[in-house]
């Protein structure tokens, strides 16, 4: 038996913060970016709910959110006690914010009335998934808390939000849904439904995050790459992903190597390997491609496939994007005696199990060798 949900509302558009004006009476609990406070931004967002609620904000969030972070806004959640908790900014806020109420929850023993997400970044679908990825930075580790409970109630996909993101974070985050479209179309739980949003998202990264990256101004690609993020959240958290971000999970964890980037780094080799071993993600694939209308629909399936690898990295050179790791610092002999410890921190990530293919130690150890230089 199939399963498909979207429990999260989602709101979409230049006035999509006023829904937060139906908020009264509540202690609500802001977790933002660090560098939020004080901006034209959060001005915008919390004028819709001051006056009429108690608004506390937490904002020491980091990337790839450790867990010692994770703590000290559960202390903020023990003090405040809130009824509602907003998740504001990129995929790291929103997922401290999810973390921070999961935990908060559980101590207190009460469940708080509302999530609500507002996404300032296009990348990780946070906003509608039951995903919030945490780092065990003692250890090296990715520590991913996977409950339906954190999935948010409520999200604001303001696309003028994200119209001031550096273009680091645009390229990176579009590159995000990128993989985030490909992996659950050819993941272990995939469906037509699951496919429909998978390829539509792909379809719209592929011809507007360059723009996006150019122009940061032009609201109308904003928007649809924007909405792309939101589909591709649901994608894969009703299909699954796989071994692309089950490796980049490693390449965050030991290198530093921004999520987004990681797994585009991974991405076109991924897509190859797993092509090669497996004609369902192959057909699947080519026919994503070439429904994006970027090659012709004669096309063979496996030279549609090259193009698409190809497709990537071109988008990774136009929008200047490191491709390995010795281009973006690591030392290729450091990164190859960390071989080991990244094939064993893939497998087991809680990405892996969707992968279409189920890969041995030696081609997850050729895949990350593809990407130390």
């Amino acid at each position: 038996m199939e399963e498909f949900k979207i429990p999260t509302k989602v709101f979409s558009g230049n006035d999509s913060l006023t829904w937060l004006q139906n908020i009264s009476n509540k202690k609500i609990l802001m977790v933002c970016d660090a560098f939020l406070p004080g901006t034209p931004t959060l001005d915008r967002i919390k004028k819709n709910v001051e006056g009429k609620n108690e608004v506390t904000i937490f904002s020491d969030v980091k990337p790839d959110p450790p867990l010692e972070n994770i703590m000290a806004g559960v202390e903020v959640f023990n003090k405040v006690q809130p009824n509602v908790v907003i998740g504001i900014g990129g995929g790291s806020a929103i997922d401290t914010g999810k973390a921070v109420r999961f935990f908060g929850e559980k101590l207190n023993k009460y469940t708080i009335d509302l999530f609500v997400a507002v996404p300032t970044t296009s990348g990780t679908g946070s906003e509608v998934t039951q995903h919030s990825v945490l780092t065990d930075t003692e250890h090296h580790k990715k520590a991913p808390i996977m409950e339906d409970s954190i999935i948010p109630d409520v999200a604001l996909l303001d696309p003028q939000l994200v119209m001031t993101a550096p273009k680091s974070v645009s390229a990176f985050s579009g590159l995000d849904v990128l993989t985030h479209s490909l992996e659950s179309l050819v993941a272990q739980d995939s469906n037509t439904i699951t496919d429909a949003l998978a390829e539509k998202a792909a379809s719209v990264i592929l011809h507007n995050l360059v723009e996006c990256y150019r122009h940061g101004d032009n609201e109308e690609a904003r928007k649809v790459v924007h909405e792309a993020s939101c589909a591709a959240g649901m994608a894969f958290a009703n299909a699954g992903l796989g071994i692309a971000h089950s490796i980049a999970h490693q390449l965050g964890a030991n290198f530093h190597v921004p999520h987004g980037l990681a797994c585009a780094m991974m991405l076109p080799h991924v897509v190859l390997y797993n092509a090669s071993k497996s004609e369902f993600a192959l057909h699947k694939y080519a026919e994503a491609f070439k429904k994006s209308g970027l090659v012709s629909n004669s096309m063979s399936d496996r030279i549609a496939v090259k193009r698409l690898a190809a497709q990537i990295q071109h988008m990774m050179v136009e929008m200047d994007c490191p491709q390995t790791l010795k281009s973006f610092g690591v030392d290729p002999a450091e990164a190859e005696k960390m071989c080991d410890v990244v094939v064993d921190g893939a497998k087991k990530d809680g990405t892996f199990p969707g992968n279409p293919v189920v890969p041995s130690d030696e081609d997850l150890a050729a895949l990350y060798k593809q990407v130390i230089k």
